[in-house]
């Protein structure tokens, strides 16, 4: 994995890592999660601090996934996310990803070591880093616990070239993506929305 800027600290969450599949388990006793291709991927590790590192927090807390998205599934594993809070999720060892404006999923047809190994030669692609490629060539750059801001949101942009960025804390920026995504939910197409941009 390249550009890595964060490695998670010593396992402290040794009950969750049991409960998780081999291959993860083996990534996680290498590394307890990092940050890696600058912002662009955050694999999270078997912590209870930084709560915005910990896989526990994800995947069963009280501002877990599975609380807010229906099409998160109890036994999903939201064990990473890319640079503007889209998750990747292990469901029955395969990698499925998780849209979290609009609550979309995808399969995206590999497992956890194939996921890896794309990401690591495709990781334009593989992880979306058009946005954090951009505020780069502004000069600007993603620090740990932080993601992407995007506005407006995507799924709403007629342009998403022209979309403001700018640097916020995941968790932050998660609830944001957590509030648009229970406004949208039941709406019909073509139905207006006012969004309020986020506020520091």
């Amino acid at each position: 994995m390249k550009g890595i800027i964060y490695t998670g600290e010593t396992i402290t969450d040794h009950k969750l890592l049991a409960m998780l599949p081999k291959e993860l388990q083996a990534f996680l006793r290498q590394h307890n999660g990092v940050v890696a291709y600058f912002g662009g991927l955050h694999i999270r590790g078997c912590c209870t601090e930084p709560a915005w590192h910990s896989l526990r927090e994800a995947w069963q807390g009280e501002q877990s996934l599975q609380k807010t998205y229906d099409t998160v599934l109890k036994n999903d594993i939201p064990f990473a996310q890319d640079c503007v809070g889209n998750q990747f999720l292990l469901r029955q060892g395969e990698v499925v990803f998780l849209d979290t404006e609009t609550g979309e999923i995808a399969p995206l047809e590999v497992d956890f070591k194939h996921f890896l190994i794309g990401a690591d030669k495709f990781p334009v692609d593989a992880l979306g880093l058009e946005p954090l490629r951009r505020w780069q060539q502004q000069g600007g750059m993603l620090a740990p616990g932080q993601l992407l801001h995007v506005y407006p949101p995507v799924c709403i942009a007629a342009d998403t070239d022209k979309a403001t960025l700018a640097t916020v804390s995941a968790p932050k920026r998660l609830a944001f993506l957590a509030d648009l995504y229970r406004q949208i939910k039941h709406l019909p197409d073509g139905q207006a929305l006012t969004i309020k941009p986020l506020q520091d």
